[in-house]
């Protein structure tokens, strides 16, 4: 019989990472696989302030907001994994490669993040990820990233 996977609401999501409004773009992470995959989600509002540039009357998600909701997805994994709640984990990206958009993300679209894990181990600094985030099993972008995780001694 295989284990149940593991899951992160918001108060756990608060817990592991740093991030805060308006920079918190994960809501929900569900099917954590210990370190090796995990599924964000993230519910796009038009209250988010990027909307109010990024189009004016016609409110687009940035790319660049995309990946970050995939990184942050990534690092919940990890979290969870390696039970960092309340530990002042700190994220850095380090690359992004292969990253490719594919259709618009908008209000009131659900973002649907895929992430595996590329390279890294509990204990290392740093980590390797793939990511592929969708709307309605459509794919909107995919990219592999690397980040370090630095924990205060």
């Amino acid at each position: 019989m295989t284990e149940p996977l593991a899951s992160a609401d918001i108060q756990l999501i608060q817990r592991i990472l740093p991030h805060r409004y308006p920079f918190l773009l994960v809501d929900r992470v569900v099917d954590i696989d210990g370190t090796k995959s995990a599924k964000g989600l993230k519910n796009v509002t038009m209250n988010e302030p990027h909307f109010q540039g990024h189009f004016p009357g016609t409110p687009i998600m940035p790319g660049v907001m995309i990946v970050e909701a995939m990184a942050q997805t990534s690092a919940v994994m990890v979290g969870v994994a390696m039970n960092l709640a309340d530990k002042d984990l700190l994220i850095y990206f380090m690359g992004i490669d292969k990253c490719k958009f594919r259709r618009k993300v908008v209000p009131g679209d659900v973002l649907e993040m895929e992430l595996t894990t590329l390279r890294g181990k509990p204990g290392g600094k740093v980590w390797k990820f793939s990511g592929i985030a969708t709307v309605d099993g459509e794919m909107a972008a995919e990219a592999e990233f690397t980040a370090m995780m630095d924990l205060p001694a």
